[in-house]
């Protein structure tokens, strides 16, 4: 079951590369900022994303955020998407946090249910739902 929001953020794809082709595989990295438990946070993050035989994409990440004050929590995470016009994905997936952090402290070992969205232009949104 679905509860509060946890977090959103905003931010840029930076890098696309292909490392396969058979099956069709992209690296993609990106940064971005927004808040996590009402607290703001930066972020930069990386996953593969294999296209699979129906045209739906499968990816693997991982990533870290940093508060103002150099707290830091990592996720490790996957999802399914799916290409949208014009070169815009879209993916909905699970992620799943670690951090020493007391501030974030109730993201350990949690996971997030998201929806993560890049455009056409390559700007990223996502927004995160604790998972209970």
């Amino acid at each position: 079951m679905l509860g509060n929001q946890i977090g959103e953020t905003k931010g840029k794809r930076l890098v696309r590369r292909v490392i396969s082709v058979t099956p069709p595989t992209a690296e993609v990295s990106f940064e971005d900022s927004g808040h996590l438990l009402g607290i703001n946070v930066t972020g930069m993050g990386t996953y593969t994303s294999v296209v699979r035989p129906d045209g739906s994409i499968f990816g693997n990440g991982q990533g870290l955020s940093t508060t103002a004050d150099g707290e830091s929590v990592i996720w490790t995470g996957s999802g399914l998407g799916k290409f949208g016009p014009g070169g815009s994905v879209s993916y909905r997936g699970m992620l799943f946090y670690q951090t020493n952090s007391a501030k974030l402290a109730a993201l350990n070992n949690a996971c997030a249910a998201f929806e993560f969205e890049t455009d056409p232009s390559g700007q990223t949104t996502a927004k995160l739902w604790e998972w209970k």
